[in-house]
């Protein structure tokens, strides 16, 4: 953990200078600037001082935050082929299973078709960036083209194909691919 950039922007976050801080907790100007540089460490009980006059008690000082990931590129993703029914699954979003909903990119090369999913609670969405795809829901076959979108609750056995090939952004919540 590196103290001094936290307490650093401990210190802005509160709107104060280096010497405010250190007037407040007694402390020289200079020790505040090596400390946020992390050229020296404080005592804990100094720690506990500074932590005083910026507010914070140490329990949340020591809590690691765990930035939560935006922005995913292709290392990211996971892909499943299935060669049987002439499908890949690109997982766009790692471990989206624990979310409420699951993005993936399927692509479903020419005469191939997703695996049949049996009725579950749920919606799916889709929207097709490429080609042409009958959506196969209960007894019903609807198509859909590039540019297009479809919506639907589970609760019939579904699964999508292609005759000549697409690729689509299926959204399923909550998650079940």
């Amino acid at each position: 953990m590196e103290i001094g950039s936290k307490l650093k922007r401990l210190r802005v976050l509160a709107g104060l200078t280096q010497e405010e801080l250190a007037d407040r907790a007694e402390l020289s100007k200079g020790f505040i600037s090596q400390m946020e540089n992390d050229i020296t460490s404080p005592s804990i009980a100094t720690l506990l001082d500074i932590l005083q006059c910026l507010g914070v008690e140490i329990k949340d000082f020591f809590d690691e935050e765990t930035e939560t990931q935006v922005v995913f590129t292709e290392e990211d993703y996971f892909i499943k082929e299935d060669k049987e029914l002439n499908n890949t699954i690109k997982w766009i979003i790692p471990n989206a299973q624990k979310n409420m909903m699951e993005p993936i990119l399927q692509i479903i090369e020419p005469g191939g078709q997703t695996y049949p999913d049996n009725p579950h609670d749920g919606e799916e969405f889709g929207y097709i960036l490429s080609g042409t795809v009958e959506i196969h829901r209960g007894n019903d076959v609807y198509l859909a083209k590039k540019g297009e979108a479809f919506y639907f609750t589970s609760d019939k056995k579904h699964y999508i194909s292609s005759k000549r090939g697409a690729r689509l952004i299926w959204v399923s919540t909550p998650p079940n691919f």
